[in-house]
């Protein structure tokens, strides 16, 4: 509503009578939105990094660390993974099989055991190792389970103390297809662990991500990459113009 009135006050000012000088008008207040102000490099050059990633179940936050670990390792970093959902069945062995085919060590521990305390030996072990980037997946966990949230908070705090020496990111997985769900999920996991920026997953489909204007406008929260298939390389930077041109193409059919 916030993107309509100020169309309509352009509207107004430039006495606009065409459909297609609105939308020229729409994409700019689109892609001027969505450019990312937060002065935050997701991951530094130069710097070891412990990236936090988290989102709800069924976001793509397996696949999507995937992803980044495929374009680290392409720059040459010294990749490392952490299988700190220890609830889930499978998660384990899911971050096992893409730390083998992307040729990566992950450091884990049993299913149940305290996430906290794989953060912690990843975190030592990352040091010992002089690695670059130390991506640390979390259990999915819904955003109203107060209990997995406040385990979740334990995670990040274990992250915080224990870093010195790492610059800390919390990236937050979002599916591109869940609509204003996707806002209500941010606020819940922002509140929760202060996340950095998005990973908007799942852009290889008809839906077009538009829950990425709500984050962006109410949240202030950038969005840093997302997902456009299932191959660990169908990812790429977020780029502002091209996603307004996207969500709304110069000719309508």
């Amino acid at each position: 509503m916030a993107l309509i009135d100020h169309l309509r006050d352009i509207v107004d000012d430039e006495s606009l009578k065409e459909p297609g000088q609105v939308r020229t008008h729409m994409r700019t207040q689109i892609s001027e939105m969505l450019s990312d102000s937060s002065g935050v490099d997701p991951i530094p050059d130069g710097e070891p990094v412990v990236l936090l990633v988290v989102g709800v179940n069924g976001a793509g936050k397996t696949t999507s660390i995937a992803k980044l670990v495929d374009v680290a390792k392409e720059e040459g970093q010294n990749v490392m993974l952490a299988a700190a959902d220890t609830f889930r069945a499978g998660a384990i062995e899911q971050i096992k099989i893409w730390g083998d085919r992307l040729g990566v060590p992950v450091i884990s521990q049993q299913a149940g055991s305290d996430p906290g305390a794989v953060a912690f030996d990843a975190i030592n072990s990352a040091r010992a190792r002089e690695v670059d980037l130390l991506l640390i997946d979390t259990a999915g966990r819904l955003h109203t389970t107060h209990n997995l949230m406040e385990e979740l908070r334990k995670v990040h705090g274990i992250v915080e103390n224990n870093s010195q020496g790492f610059t800390i990111r919390v990236l937050l997985v979002i599916d591109g297809t869940t609509g204003q769900n996707g806002l209500i999920q941010a606020k819940s996991f922002t509140e929760a662990v202060k996340c950095n920026g998005v990973f908007l997953t799942k852009l290889d489909g008809t839906a077009k991500g538009g829950v990425a204007l709500a984050i962006t406008g109410e949240l202030g929260l950038p969005i840093w990459f997302i997902g456009t298939g299932e191959k660990s390389s169908d990812m790429s930077a977020f780029d502002a113009e091209a996603f307004a041109r996207t969500l709304l193409p110069e000719s309508v059919n």
